[in-house]
């Protein structure tokens, strides 16, 4: 069973996929406590540190913690779409490159950096993976989209998946291994819960959001639920049916639920126990530390559990395959 150490750890919805995938988790690292306390309620066998990246040595994490794989999802605000036009950080996009002094000091067999798919764009994304390279990794640079992997919502992002032993994957290879059926956004609604809703047309109701709603029931009718999708880049007239998966999941609530009593419209906002399960967090893993706010944060700033458990499917067989050979 491959051990890991996860570097920005966040909520663990990563670490949940890799679990899954037959992976043990060792250390989970964030800089935010809400995160290595949710992280510590869901592996309390792995041991936590809530510090920055930049304030950690990794020589000395290095003689403690000898990983198989490690575990690495540095901050991607300063590529993601969502950003609009603003330039990014060139501190906050360096945390990637912050990351090779791990693999130098930890030595695990395999390395998985997850971002945004847009890092590609970075015109340090070369550096990065021919720094890896020249660890003596070979690199598969790879865009995988989670619904794909049985997620209920379509996050794309950047994997980079390196062996130090010379084995690389493809995407499909990744989804050969994937019996999971695909999900929607309906999957993840609580239709049972009594969450508080108000009506859709209610005076003081932001024009905008009226708007989306309108044209969603021009087009859908009278009577069918849908989803208004609030901030970031939409091309879509602001609005989603429940039929395809749950766009991004993002830090801040994004997703309002339109639903009916007769010929009349409610809304309310989806809670992060949906949210979770948009993550591929299921039952199992739990949010049990901060507010609602909170909560849509540690979903929004998470890795897809789904795509993870792929990935570390096929490490472990990768891991078999040469025990068996010795």
């Amino acid at each position: 069973m491959p051990t890991f150490v996860d570097l920005f750890c966040g909520a663990g919805f990563g670490a949940r996929g890799a679990v899954r995938g037959g992976g043990v988790p060792l250390l989970g690292l964030d800089a935010w406590n809400l995160a290595t306390e949710t992280y510590k309620a869901n592996f309390p066998q792995a041991d936590t540190i809530t510090e920055k990246i930049e304030d950690v040595v990794p020589k000395t994490l290095g003689r403690k913690y000898r990983p198989d794989v490690l575990l690495t999802s540095p901050e991607c605000t300063s590529h993601s779409i969502a950003r609009g036009a603003k330039p990014g950080l060139e501190t906050s996009r360096e945390t990637a490159i912050g990351i090779v002094p791990w693999v130098e000091a930890m030595e695990p067999r395999w390395v998985i950096v997850e971002n945004v798919n847009r890092m590609k764009k970075w015109d340090r994304h070369d550096e990065l993976v021919q720094t890896i390279e020249g660890l003596g990794y070979a690199v598969s640079d790879l865009l995988l989209n989670s619904a794909d992997f049985g997620s209920a919502q379509a996050r794309k992002r950047m994997f980079l998946v390196c062996d130090r032993k010379g084995t690389t994957v493809g995407r499909e290879d990744l989804l050969g291994l994937v019996s999971t059926p695909r999900k929607t956004a309906y999957d993840i609604i609580d239709w049972e819960a009594d969450y508080p809703a108000t009506l859709l047309r209610k005076p003081g109701r932001a024009p905008a959001t009226l708007e989306r709603a309108e044209r969603a029931i021009a087009e859908l009718g009278v009577g069918v639920p849908f989803l208004i999708v609030y901030y970031g880049s939409d091309y879509a007239g602001g609005w989603q049916t429940l039929d395809v998966p749950l766009r991004t999941v993002t830090t801040v609530d994004r997703f309002g639920l339109v639903t009916w009593k007769g010929d009349t419209p409610y809304l309310r906002m989806l809670q992060p126990a949906e949210l979770l399960l948009a993550m591929g967090g299921a039952t199992e893993h739990v949010l049990p530390h901060g507010n609602r706010r909170d909560k849509v944060k540690l979903c929004g700033n998470g890795v897809c559990s789904d795509v993870m458990t792929a990935i570390f499917q096929w490490i472990s067989l990768n891991q078999a395959k040469q025990q068996d050979a010795a």
